[in-house]
C-alpha cells in the first residue's frame, strides 16, 4: 500500500518538525543558561534563614505563599501566611523574648527536583537561644523539609516540616572516662540546695543519676571528682571536707557556678 502526500503536506510536515527541533533547541539554551537548581535553592534556602536569625519580618514573609502550612512535631500543623507571621511577631521575634538563632548541621543539607513542580531541600539544623543578661547557647538540634514551588516566574516555600526535635548534645569537648562503683557510691546521698531544694543522687549502670523535683539526668565522670550532662551545659564537682567525706557538690552552668547543695543523709 502506497501513502501518497500533496507537496502541502510535505511541507506542513517539514515546517512542524522545524518547529519541533526549534522549540528543543530553544529551552536546551534557556535551560543551560539558569543556574543549576541546587544552586538556586540554597541560595534562596540561605537568605530565608538570614531573615529569619535577624528577624527580619517584612522579607521573612516574602518566602511564602499565603495557603502555606507549617508542620512541627511539637507545635501541630500552622495553616496560612498571616497567621504564621502573628506567632512569629509575637513569638519568635517578640520584643521581651529570648532570640533564637538557627544553623544548618555541616553536610547535612540536600536538594531534591520535584518534576513539574519545583523542589526540596532537606536536612539538619540546630538552634542557639540567647536570654537577656546570659551567653548564647546551643539548646536543640532538629531535622527539616521545605517544599519549594517555582511559579509565575518565583520561587515560594509551599509546605514547611519541622520534626525529631532533640536536646542538642552539650559538653562535647568533655571526655567520660571510667570510675570504680567504690568511687561513685561515696557521691550517693541526699541534698539539700538553696534554689533546687532536695537533689537526690543514685547510682545506675556504674554512672550517676540526679533527681530534682521533675528533672532527671544522668551524669558522666570526666574526672574522679567531676560529672557532666550531655544534653545540657551543667557540670558537677564534688568536694570532700577534711576527713574525707563527701559533704558538697557544686553546680556549674557553661563554667558558671550556678548553684551549691549541701550532703544532709
Amino acid at each position: 500500500m502506497k501513502i501518497i502526500l500533496k507537496k502541502s503536506t510535505i511541507w506542513v510536515v517539514i515546517i512542524f518538525i522545524t518547529t519541533q527541533i526549534s522549540t528543543y533547541a530553544q529551552s536546551n539554551q534557556n535551560h543551560s543558561d539558569q543556574k543549576p537548581l541546587k544552586e538556586i535553592i540554597l541560595t534562596l534556602d540561605e537568605q530565608f534563614w538570614k531573615a529569619y536569625n535577624t528577624c527580619d519580618i517584612e522579607n521573612f514573609k516574602t518566602f511564602f505563599i499565603d495557603d502555606f502550612e507549617f508542620y512541627h512535631d511539637k507545635g501541630g500543623l500552622t495553616s496560612g501566611l498571616s497567621k504564621m507571621m502573628k506567632l512569629v511577631e509575637t513569638g519568635l521575634c517578640g520584643k521581651e523574648n529570648p532570640r533564637l538563632r538557627r544553623e544548618a548541621v555541616e553536610n547535612s543539607v540536600n536538594v531534591y527536583p520535584l518534576n513539574n513542580y519545583g523542589a526540596i531541600i532537606s536536612g539538619e539544623h540546630v538552634f542557639y537561644i540567647t536570654e537577656k543578661g546570659k551567653q548564647e547557647r546551643l539548646i536543640e538540634i532538629a531535622k527539616f523539609t521545605h517544599v519549594w514551588q517555582h511559579k509565575n516566574q518565583e520561587w515560594k516555600m509551599t509546605r514547611v516540616l519541622s520534626y525529631d526535635h532533640q536536646p542538642a548534645p552539650q559538653n562535647t569537648d568533655k571526655k567520660e572516662i571510667f570510675i570504680s562503683d567504690e568511687i561513685l557510691t561515696q557521691y550517693v546521698g541526699t541534698y539539700e540546695a538553696p534554689k533546687t531544694g532536695t537533689v537526690s543522687i543514685t547510682k545506675k549502670e556504674h554512672l550517676l543519676e540526679i533527681k530534682a523535683g521533675k528533672m532527671q539526668a544522668i551524669v558522666y565522670p570526666q574526672s574522679e571528682n567531676h560529672f557532666f550532662h550531655k544534653q545540657s551545659p551543667l557540670s558537677f564537682e564534688f568536694i570532700k571536707n577534711a576527713e574525707g567525706n563527701v559533704d558538697k557538690f557544686i553546680v556549674r552552668e557553661n563554667g558558671a557556678i550556678v548553684e551549691e547543695a549541701k550532703k544532709i543523709k
